[in-house]
């Protein structure tokens, strides 16, 4: 009995501890909430959406599928892109340091000189020739006839012969003008040529001329010819041609041309008053079928001046002629 009565308290002070000891494993959790369904990103339309005002450095790419989205209907326009920045400084003195050439680092100048000799003298002697077919035309006008001009070059960058011929004449009739030119040409700058030699008058009538002048390219890609000449029996005459290219397309080109004639004396023989005794001016349309070949047409007015005007009609001659002209162009 006293056994028993001992025990009462014993079990009375562990009941507290053997509740908190219950299983609790049988005892249903609370649930967890379920987790918010993931955005199914294949039906959103990416290209309306504004990527600007979206804070893309909070989002987590990793998780993202990539596979679904519809990259080329996005925006992008709205990305800018820094710019590069540009230096504000002059390259640095080491970039200016080391050899002329870069083969005299691996080589040595030594070894390299006599290669660069060769190549500068075998450029040099690299010789070239071309023929040009600048005017061959049938004028149809006040007087209906023909024209021709014609260059033949060979030689280098610097030096080359040119063989030149020029004239006119009527159809059925007599060449009223014909004459030849053998110049030396010399490269005095990147642009211009100077021109001297020897000019032979075939027509009206026989006659010999030292030549002298420039030939080259002007600013605004305009070609002039300047020469000037010296016959034996002591006439000094020039003469100034200019034409420019100007392209309506690749192979349309239309060309205005003028040239003037002077002379520092009557030459009667010649029908030519002292000063500037007449000027041509034209336009002619050529179509380049290729580079080398192009048919043209086109217009050209010819006015005597001064003394040879009236020269010309005291000889019975017009003093103004237009015509309309068909011809070819071409070089090889």
């Amino acid at each position: 009995m006293r056994g028993a009565l001992f025990t009462l308290p014993l079990l009375a002070l562990a009941s507290p501890v053997m509740a908190q000891e219950v299983d609790h494993s049988a005892h249903g959790a609370p649930a967890a909430e379920p987790a918010a369904p993931e955005p199914d990103h294949s039906e959103m339309d990416h290209g309306a959406m504004d990527h600007s005002t979206m804070d893309h450095g909070a989002m987590d790419h990793s998780q993202m599928d990539h596979s679904t989205m519809n990259h080329g209907a996005m925006d992008h326009s709205q990305h800018a892109m820094p710019a590069a920045p540009v230096p504000a400084t002059a390259p640095p003195p080491r970039a200016n340091e080391g050899p002329r050439h870069a083969a005299d680092a691996v080589w040595g100048e030594a070894a390299m000189a006599p290669a660069r000799e060769v190549m500068a003298l075998e450029g040099g002697r690299m010789q070239f020739g071309v023929v040009r077919l600048k005017r061959l035309e049938a004028a149809l006008g006040d007087s209906e006839g023909y024209a021709w001009e014609a260059e033949a070059t060979y030689g280098g960058d610097i030096n080359r012969f040119v063989l030149t011929t020029e004239g006119e004449g009527e159809f059925g009739g007599s060449v009223h003008d014909a004459e030849v030119e053998a110049l030396w040409s010399h490269a005095i700058g990147p642009w211009f040529d100077l021109r001297a030699g020897v000019r032979l008058d075939l027509e009206p009538e026989t006659r010999s001329h030292l030549a002298l002048g420039v030939q080259g390219l002007a600013p605004y890609m305009i070609h002039v010819d300047a020469m000037a000449y010296l016959s034996d029996r002591g006439d000094v005459t020039a003469t100034i041609e200019a034409d420019h290219d100007m392209r309506i397309t690749q192979s349309l080109i239309l060309q205005p041309r003028v040239e003037f004639d002077l002379a520092a004396q009557d030459v009667p023989e010649r029908g030519l008053g002292a000063g500037l005794s007449s000027v041509e001016t034209g336009l002619r349309l050529r179509y380049e079928i290729t580079r080398q070949f192009a048919p043209y047409v086109g217009v050209q007015w010819e006015q005597a001046l001064g003394k040879t005007r009236r020269m010309a009609r005291a000889a019975g001659d017009d003093a103004s002629e237009v015509a309309v002209l068909l011809g070819v162009r071409a070089w090889f």
